[in-house]
């Protein structure tokens, strides 16, 4: 059976293009190293994101201010932040009441030479990561570095990271999303945490992926039985 479903597997990635969130397995070395498909790159000034039906990128919105984002940004295939991710939020913060945005997880990738397109795949190794709260939903933004790169590959830990790159990613995370004339700010960073708990945010949002969309497996697997 297994034989089977990784000969069906072979084939259909061949004939086919990857849905960049359902078909790109999370791998062995998970969540030490973990696959990311990439979203935006820092030089974008318009905001793109994967549009979760078709498997395309789309444009999200452009960004309103001079703010881009510090980093590479896309996220960790065959992961949703839901109820156990949630859950894990609402452990470290003591508040109760929160959801998952029901997204996929969202990552920073760090990377000594520029990447200055998306629509790509990578692999990169957590360090770490904001625990943000957007408007009562749980929506971490995990920060990692490129696998292997040559100036940051050697980071194990968010305390490697400087402080003014770590308050970067805070800036533009807590302002990305103000409209002008508002004051009133939708968005929280309860944390900035380590890679052991980055690990355990991976592990709860593959759990609730594979919770949420047992049907695509249950699905696959019928249809690696036919005769």
């Amino acid at each position: 059976m297994e034989r089977r479903q990784q000969s069906l597997s072979k084939v259909l990635s061949l004939l086919f293009r990857s849905h960049p969130w359902h078909g790109i397995e999370l791998g062995d070395r998970a969540p030490e190293v973990v696959p990311v498909y990439v979203e935006m790159s820092p030089t974008d000034a318009v905001k793109y994101e994967l549009d979760k039906t078709t498997g395309f990128l789309k444009v999200d919105r452009p960004q309103r201010f001079s703010a881009q984002c510090p980093s590479i940004y896309g996220l960790i295939p065959q992961t949703l932040c839901g109820p156990k991710t949630a859950a894990y939020c609402q452990e470290k913060t003591g508040r109760q009441g929160l959801e998952g945005d029901d997204d996929p997880l969202d990552i920073c990738i760090l990377s000594e030479r520029p990447i200055n397109r998306a629509n790509i795949i990578l692999k990169a190794r957590p360090i770490g990561g904001l625990r943000m709260i957007d408007g009562g939903e749980v929506d971490d933004k995990l920060i990692a570095v490129l696998e292997n790169d040559l100036s940051y590959g050697h980071w194990r830990d968010i305390s490697d990271c400087p402080e003014n790159m770590l308050e970067r990613f805070e800036h533009y995370f807590l302002t990305y999303k103000e409209m002008p004339g508002t004051t009133a700010r939708q968005v929280e960073i309860t944390h900035i945490y380590g890679r052991e708990e980055a690990h355990e945010v991976i592990r709860r949002c593959r759990q609730d992926y594979a919770d949420h969309f047992s049907d695509l497996r249950e699905a696959f697997e019928r249809l690696t039985t036919l005769k």
